[in-house]
């Protein structure tokens, strides 16, 4: 039997607690090695849960004095490039919440980085692993559904459930949008196989304050192929209950997620052809962290290829396009 493979997680708030911890804690072939956060005693705590020995509350030290193989960055925004550098350069494997780095430059250095030193980094872009956009993307790999011409997504959020650094834009890189607006943008090119966007048009709303992010955000991308994609997000949304829709229109089909539809056209007739099974047991949610966690220890082992985020370099490229196009008050084709 191989040597299990041994994991720092770099941030110990809410999505580590939720996700990272308890999957990595059950996992066959992996033991988490250390804890890294600033806030020692809440680190020194879920250790104590999880039967990890070590704490750190700084990253140098962790690396300097821990023995692990690979590390799971969850940090504020703003750390994510300068933890993730830190580490390449320390010569570990990482797995890093979105976003990579605040910004496309960003984002290229940490990949010049990883080449360099040959190190494997993958970005948690959890909603790629869940089960059923893996079933939906078995359609359109197959090109079952024909040409796809639209994409309509969106996350809305009750008011009062966000606060502290992703308040502040110097911290979060931005709003909705940003938070909730990235993983949807990133899922609907991935899903198109990243065509190359030429429009981008978008506006925001923001709190209140000089240096407020926006609460909520419209963003259309035109692409090439005559593709249309548009997304909605907000962290203010004034209704009783959370939102979230991902729905596909080609030409010989459409779908959706939460639940899967799928609904094909049959000799001209409309037929649901929703494969039955598709949806996991747990939470789309947790199932989709558990499911990414595993598919990065693979690639840290080399049991499955290694692909570099390099596509992530187009997303924050069309996020920037709809901030410039929210500021200056129209479109931005790129």
């Amino acid at each position: 039997m191989s040597e299990p493979v041994k994991v720092a997680v770099v941030g110990v708030g809410a999505i580590a607690q939720l996700t990272h911890l308890p999957v990595l804690a059950k996992a066959r072939g992996v033991s988490i090695a250390c804890l890294v956060d600033n806030d020692r005693a809440k680190a020194r705590s879920l250790a104590d849960r999880h039967g990890v020995r070590d704490v750190f509350t700084d990253i140098e030290d962790a690396i300097e004095d821990a023995e692990f193989d690979a590390a799971v960055v969850s940090t504020p925004n703003h750390l994510h490039e300068p933890h993730v550098l830190a580490l390449i350069a320390a010569g570990k494997d990482v797995l890093c919440e979105r976003p990579l780095a605040l910004t496309a430059r960003g984002v290229e250095r940490i990949l010049l980085a990883a080449t360099r030193a040959k190190r494997k980094v993958m970005v948690g872009n959890n909603l790629r692993f869940r089960a059923d956009v893996q079933a939906l993307m078995g359609f359109l790999r197959g090109e079952e559904l024909g040409r796809m011409t639209g994409i309509r997504t969106g996350h809305l959020q009750v008011r009062g459930h966000v606060e502290g650094w992703r308040l502040r834009r110097q911290e979060s890189g931005g709003g909705s949008l940003f938070e909730l607006g990235m993983p949807l943008v990133d899922l609907a090119l991935w899903a198109a196989e990243f065509p190359a966007p030429q429009r981008v048009w978008a506006s925001v709303h923001k709190g209140r304050g000089a240096n407020a992010v926006e609460e909520s955000a419209l963003l259309v991308v035109e692409c090439e192929h005559g593709l249309t994609l548009a997304f909605d997000t907000s962290w203010a949304h004034a209704g009783d209950e959370e939102r979230w829709w991902f729905e596909l229109s080609a030409q010989r089909g459409t779908a959706r997620l939460g639940p899967l539809r799928v609904v094909k056209e049959l000799n001209g007739l409309p037929v649901n052809v929703t494969p039955t099974g598709a949806v996991a047991r747990e939470s789309p949610f947790l199932q989709s962290y558990r499911s990414e966690l595993t598919h990065f220890v693979a690639v840290v082992r080399g049991e499955v290829p290694y692909d570099p985020p390099t596509d992530q370099v187009i997303v924050h490229r069309v996020l920037d396009a709809a901030y410039r196009s929210a500021e200056e008050g129209k479109e931005v084709r790129l």
